[in-house]
Formats: structure tokens, C-alpha cells, sequence
């Protein structure tokens, strides 16, 4: 079965460097304080599928971010050949329609169910008028058209989306526990927010309902980024501790 939402609030540390040797310095620098990792267009058109299988060798999981936008064959392709490297996550884009998503979903199954298919809703590179100007439509309300696009992946079987930390309370009042999500643009407080434009500090998106949490620069850029990854811990940690109480 592959991996679905829960309540437990997941860090992965991404991976975007240039080689496998910069990798290889994060991962050992992090040691046993990470066991999940992203591996995004960089490294992958870098080093290919050998660097995911490092990982796995590591004993660490991995969250594949290729964001793949083809006709549903090939994605249904694609899919089952990561899916077969021991990937827990990889992602497609939701704008490629429900039935892309559904063979990226079979592909995925056929490689090992164990990998489950995220689907991007709106970079959270993009603000409103970006979106709308790249569409074609005039500025669009973002948050709207998260939810209308988790609607698709939600359709095609996805086991989640990936969307920014404000559009969350939306995405729950409508699917509810049917999506796990992940939010990328996490920054902890007073962080740059870099080439982000709708970013959130860990704990508010923990208490909002984010099932993954991917940690770039601001983890990956500290001067200790152990000890940055304990400061995510602690403040999702105190922020659930807080909801409950």
C-alpha cells in the first residue's frame, strides 16, 4: 500500500545540489537525524536513477520530485521505473488531468505499491497574477484553484498533493482526510523567503493539516543544519502540543 496521510508530521531534507558527492556530504552531515530525502530534477538529471538507489542503500526514504507532465503512457511508464527503484513518493503535475494522474497511480503500483503519487497544484513559486498570466485567464484566486486541482488528483487515486501551507484549511474543508499533503516553502522564522512566494514557518502548517514538510535552504543552508532540523522538530512539536491543549 503506499503511503498515505496520517497524523504524524513528516521532515524531508531536499537534496537539491548539483552532484552525488554534495549529496553524499548533506546525507553524512545529517547522519541519523534524517532517514527522508527529496531528490529533485537536479540531482536526478545529474546522477540519474543510481542516486536514489544510493539512498535506499543508506537506508534512508525517498521522495522523487520529477513533476511529470506527459500523455498518461508515458507517466504510467515513468512511474513504474522510479516506483521499481524503492521511491516512497514521487510527483506529477495535476494540470496533466485526472487520467494522467490514474497511470502515473498504476504505473507507480506496478513498480512497487509502496510508492505513492503525489500531484502539484500551484508552484508556490507563483503568485496569483503569475498563474493568471500564464494561463491565460487573468489573475486567478489561488487557493480556489488548488482545491479544484486536488480535486483531480484525488480522482486519478493520488495519495496527495502538493500545495504552499495557506491554501490547507481550504483543501481540508473540501477533501477532508482524502489527500495527504505536503508543503514544500518552509522557511523557520525570519528566514529568506528566496524564490518562494507563499512560504509558512513549520508549526502553523503542522496545526493546518500538512502530512510532509520539505525543508530546503532553510535546513540545507544553515550554518548546523542538525541542529536546524531539530528547531523544525520542535516547533511542529510545541504547535501540535498547543492544538491539543
Amino acid at each position: 500500500m503506499a503511503e498515505l496521510s496520517g497524523s504524524v508530521v513528516t521532515p524531508i531534507v531536499a537534496l537539491d545540489v548539483a552532484d552525488r558527492g554534495a549529496a553524499e556530504a548533506l546525507v553524512g552531515r545529517l547522519g541519523v537525524h534524517c532517514d527522508f530525502y527529496k531528490v529533485g530534477l537536479e540531482l536526478y538529471a545529474a546522477e540519474g536513477p543510481s542516486v536514489v538507489r544510493w539512498l535506499r542503500g543508506e537506508g534512508k526514504r525517498v521522495f522523487v520530485d520529477l513533476k511529470l507532465h506527459d500523455i498518461p503512457n508515458t507517466v504510467r511508464g515513468a512511474a513504474r521505473s522510479v516506483a521499481r527503484l524503492g521511491a516512497s513518493l514521487l510527483t506529477v503535475h495535476a494540470v496533466g488531468g485526472e487520467a494522467m494522474v490514474r497511470a502515473a497511480v498504476e504505473g507507480a503500483t506496478e513498480g512497487d505499491p509502496q510508492c505513492g503519487i503525489l500531484a502539484v497544484t500551484v508552484l508556490t513559486s507563483l503568485d496569483a497574477a503569475t498563474v493568471g498570466a500564464t494561463w491565460g485567464r487573468g489573475p486567478v484566486e489561488v487557493t480556489a484553484e488548488v482545491v479544484r486541482l486536488a480535486g483531480l488528483a484525488a480522482a486519478g487515486g493520488a495519495v496527495g498533493v502538493v500545495c504552499s501551507g495557506h491554501e490547507l484549511s481550504a483543501l481540508h474543508s473540501a477533501h477532508a482526510d482524502r489527500l495527504g499533503y505536503l508543503v514544500p516553502g518552509i522557511r523557520l522564522a525570519g528566514g529568506a523567503t528566496h524564490d518562494q512566494q507563499r512560504v509558512m514557518t513549520p508549526g502553523p502548517a503542522a496545526q493546518a493539516g500538512a502530512r510532509w514538510l520539505v525543508l530546503g535552504r532553510a535546513v540545507t543552508g544553515a550554518a548546523d543544519p542538525v541542529a536546524a532540523l531539530a528547531a523544525v522538530r520542535d516547533d511542529v512539536a510545541l504547535a501540535l502540543t498547543s492544538q491539543l491543549g
